[in-house]
């Protein structure tokens, strides 16, 4: 306060000061905290706003007097941030005209284009030779003012531009940052909303981690999210600031785009959305920097010796701020000055272009390389900037300040001549050649050029810039490495148990072993993984302050500032932030890295559905794996837990390859197969989910020959005698009560069967429909067979798993024959036995028997009245409720 409001009486501070000078001197600290903590509880019953409430005055937290001098050519800048302004609305206008119903944003990128043009042009490290440079996660409505830049710099073609948003025949750009779709260009997608805050703040521990475990020196890059006020409502962009904070990411900033404005109107009418924002913040143990007012706010500021201008300014809710914004300068002297005397009286002399033309904090160069500075300079805890914005800046009556700002697309020629004023480009455009929305360029050899270039050579290249692949070759292990799993198992164990026989058989590994990032969500001991907490560590970047509990046994909870386990608590969505960054490091940072998330299967893709989406954007490779998976497995739980339906799930993202194993060979076949196509000389972008289990059974060893069948999706498992013949089709936990079904058909009804391990019934439908199209676009060509069908035989087929029938029924058009019967689990999961619940669900091996004999029975290979006797025999209730709806 003192750098800004001048001291009315400057004698009457003094008494104070001496006042407590002479407290302390005399009686001590104890008796001048009691005076002071007397003095603060009148004061708060007086409604006097003090300082060490966790708001602070709604004015710049950096005050003139500390603010560094600005580093670059504030005119040559502002004349590239015009140009790049103009292009980015001709963008979407050009597109517009092609009447495709394409849709775009033109006001967001307008508000926001000072806080870019300013990293550009002095803070966004490029991605080099020594480190993957600053990670940039864009606000994605402002995708055109980036395309925008990059045409500038040459680094995409107008052509590109002009197909923004018409992608289908590979020449256009896509409407947000979509690294899928631009793969050399986009790092990060950004959209839905919510998702850059809580992946940005996990990828600036990933990079800490890195450091930490000495894999890669990543100390020079930051991370940066540009957000939206709007976008602040979401819980994925609050839920994790105080995990910021407590991991100390003082290599983290965000910058909240505070425009006031949502979609359809004020984000907090009524109030203040920056100090609603900068008490969370500051709760939260971030540093706030607070850009409200522009340089030619300053000089009134100064002047303001009654204080009514910082008071004024605080009681101005967002709903009017918008207003004034909307409107001119005579309707914001009557309606916000001429609210009192003495504010008035501040801009009396002033005109009211003068007084319109005061600017808000985040569209001030000065201002914001200020903050992005002291963000850069901060130590030890993450920096939030929260920047005061007009949305549709500089767009006038076609959207600046207006509630219909968010979906503008289109302006009038009048408009476009308003634009074209307001950013200074008459010398560059006639009435007539801004009425054609021509795309601006810089001529080689001006200053303009000139500038541009240089302070990207200085930052060391251009950004936004991807690489789809990673330059070391790792040395991956073949299948040979994972031998004791290819055995018969000596004891029964579950699919879990195997896979962490497999994690531990790779972090030993001496070609990947340090590649590998175990994640957790505080269920290490539920899934047998304790041994990793002493084996290789938990990663905490402060070590272990404190003795366990636990230090005298073997596995106890060991936290170290080199481990390589990510234990990330009660936190799905954090957790799959983490692996999201780890799954990406082979881009951005050229570091490949293999993670493994295990969760319960639950609380996977239901959960965190968009950030597993976001993750196929984003090219992501590695594990999940969704433990206690099918809907009778974890049989104590209940029906928030019991998982019949990831796999449907998962099958919705085009690059996640899934499976659902039975058997501990099957799973370790899987993985290494996954790591040589991920991280091997292909370099897929896939990643893949893996259910497995709690439930402990016999692991036989590795039938002959079967590797291509794990890895396609289905072989031949075993078979068993008799008269009349079915096939048998399971996976998982089920696969044991359709062996059993098989030993009743055989035995007790003379009817033969093979059992079919089906891995991956999603992976089968995948190419059977690829086997269909190729077929149906190439008539006369030789035709194809999917997997499926060449494996099967034309017999009467049943699959029974432990999730929805509409995994097994997806395959139904390439089974063999006329007779396919289908056992799911559909309904709520409940509580109770295993057999109780596949009884109630009606997939255990009675159910497996009657399915198989009354498909028989249609092909008129047996007695109906056989069905009916096993019905009998086996206490089936016909009556009972179906699951679905029990």
């Amino acid at each position: 306060m003192t750098d800004i409001l001048n001291d009315i009486d400057a004698q009457e501070t003094s008494e104070w000061l001496d006042a407590l000078a002479t407290i302390l001197e005399d009686e001590g600290t104890e008796r001048a905290q009691f005076i002071i903590k007397k003095i603060t509880e009148q004061a708060r019953k007086e409604g006097v706003k003090l300082p060490t409430d966790i708001n602070t005055n709604y004015i710049n937290t950096i005050p003139l007097s500390k603010q560094p001098d600005y580093p670059g050519d504030v005119k040559l800048e502002q004349r590239i941030r015009s140009i790049i302004r103009w292009n980015a609305i001709m963008i979407v206008m050009r597109a517009s005209k092609k009447e495709l119903d394409l849709g775009g944003h033109m006001a967001s990128y307008q508000s926001a284009a000072a806080f870019y043009e300013v990293c550009f042009n002095h803070f966004f490290r490029a991605p080099n030779e020594n480190d993957g440079g600053d990670l940039v996660y864009y606000q994605g409505h402002i995708s055109p003012g980036i395309y925008a830049r990059a045409f500038l710099e040459g680094r995409l073609s107008a052509e590109q531009l002009d197909n923004f948003r018409q992608e289908v025949d590979g020449k256009g750009i896509p409407s947000y940052p979509h690294p899928k779709l631009l793969p050399e260009f986009w790092q990060f997608p950004t959209v839905s909303m919510g998702l850059g805050p809580i992946a940005a703040i996990y990828q600036a521990r990933f990079l800490k981690y890195l450091d930490g475990r000495d894999l890669k020196d990543t100390s020079n890059q930051r991370v940066y999210a540009f957000l939206g006020d709007g976008e602040m409502d979401e819980p994925e962009s609050r839920g994790s600031l105080s995990f910021a904070a407590r991991e100390k990411l003082d290599n983290l900033c965000f910058l909240i785009n505070c425009n006031l404005q949502r979609l359809d109107g004020p984000v907090m009418g009524n109030g203040s959305i920056i100090q609603e924002l900068e008490g969370l913040f500051h709760g939260a143990g971030w540093n706030v920097v607070k850009v409200i007012w522009g340089s030619n706010w300053d000089s009134l500021l100064a002047q303001d010796a009654s204080g009514k201008l910082l008071q004024l300014m605080e009681e101005t809710v967002d709903g009017d701020y918008q207003t004034f914004k909307s409107k001119d300068g005579a309707y914001v002297r009557e309606h916000f000055f001429g609210k009192y005397p003495e504010t008035a009286a501040l801009v009396a002399t002033w005109t009211d272009q003068e007084i319109f033309a005061l600017k808000r904090g985040g569209h001030d160069s000065s201002k914001l390389y200020a903050a992005f500075k002291n963000a850069q300079d901060t130590q030890g805890k993450p920096t939030v900037i929260l920047a005061k914005t007009v949305k549709g800046y500089g767009m006038g009556a076609a959207a600046e300040g207006k509630n219909i700002a968010h979906g503008v697309k289109k302006m009038n020629e009048s408009h476009i001549q308003s634009l074209r004023d307001r950013l200074g480009l008459q010398d560059l455009l006639s009435d007539e050649n801004a009425a054609t929305l021509p795309y601006l360029t810089l001529e080689e050899g001006s200053a303009e050029y000139k500038y541009l270039h240089g302070h990207r050579e200085a930052l060391l290249g251009y950004t936004p810039k991807r690489s789809p692949k990673f330059s070391e070759k790792l040395a991956i292990p073949t299948l040979e490495k994972f031998a004791p799993l290819l055995q018969e198992q000596k004891r029964e164990i579950s699919t879990t148990m195997a896979y962490v026989r497999i994690l531990n058989l790779l972090l030993k590994d001496k070609g990947i072993g340090k590649n590998i990032v175990p994640i957790i969500a505080d269920e290490g001991r539920t899934f047998g993984m304790e041994g990793l907490f002493r084996q290789v560590g938990i990663y905490n970047p402060d070590g272990q302050a404190y003795t366990p509990e636990d230090r005298g046994v073997v596995s106890y909870y060991k936290e170290t500032k080199s481990g390589q386990v990510l234990q990330e608590g009660i936190n799905e969505l954090g957790s799959m932030s983490s692996w999201v960054a780890a799954a990406t490091s082979y881009s951005t940072n050229d570091l490949p890295m293999i993670p493994f998330y295990i969760y319960y299967s639950m609380f996977g893709f239901q959960r965190i559905g968009d950030m597993a989406w976001m993750a196929g954007d984003q090219q992501a490779r590695g594990f999940l794996l969704g433990a206690t998976a099918g809907r009778t497995t974890l049989n104590g739980e209940g029906l928030q837990h019991e998982d019949g339906h990831s796999h449907i799930q998962a099958n919705t993202i085009p690059n996640c390859i899934s499976y659902d194993p039975t058997f501990a060979y099957e799973l370790a076949v899987i993985v290494q197969d996954g790591i040589e196509r991920m991280y091997g000389e292909k370099q897929e972008n896939i990643y893949y989910y893996l259910t497995v289990m709690n439930e402990n059974y016999a692991m036989p060893a590795m039938p002959e020959g079967v590797e291509e069948g794990i890895r396609k999706g289905i072989y031949k498992l075993q078979s068993h005698t008799g008269s009349s013949k079915v096939q048998l089709l399971s996976s998982g936990s089920i696969m044991n009560e359709v062996r059993r079904a098989a030993v009743i058909l055989s035995e007790e009804y003379d009817v033969a069967s093979d059992i079919f391990s089906v891995t991956s019934f999603n992976e089968l439908t995948r190419e059977g429909q690829d086997v269909e199209r190729h077929n149906m676009l190439n008539p006369e060509a030789d035709q194809k067979v999917a997997y499926i069908t060449q494996v099967l035989g034309n017999e009467p087929t049943i699959a029974a798993t432990d999730y929805m029938k509409n995994y097994a029924e997806q395959v139904r058009a390439f089974i063999p024959g006329d007779s396919y019967k289908v056992l799911g689990t559909d309904g709520f999961g409940r509580s109770d036995s295993r057999e109780n619940l596949r009884r109630h669900f009606e997939v255990n091996a009675e159910y497996v028997v009657v399915a198989a004999l009354t498909e028989l029975a249609k092909r008129g290979d047996i007695e109906r009245a056989v069905v009916t006797q096993a019905i009998a025999k086996f206490a089936i209730d016909v009556n009972k409720t179906n699951p679905l709806f029990a």
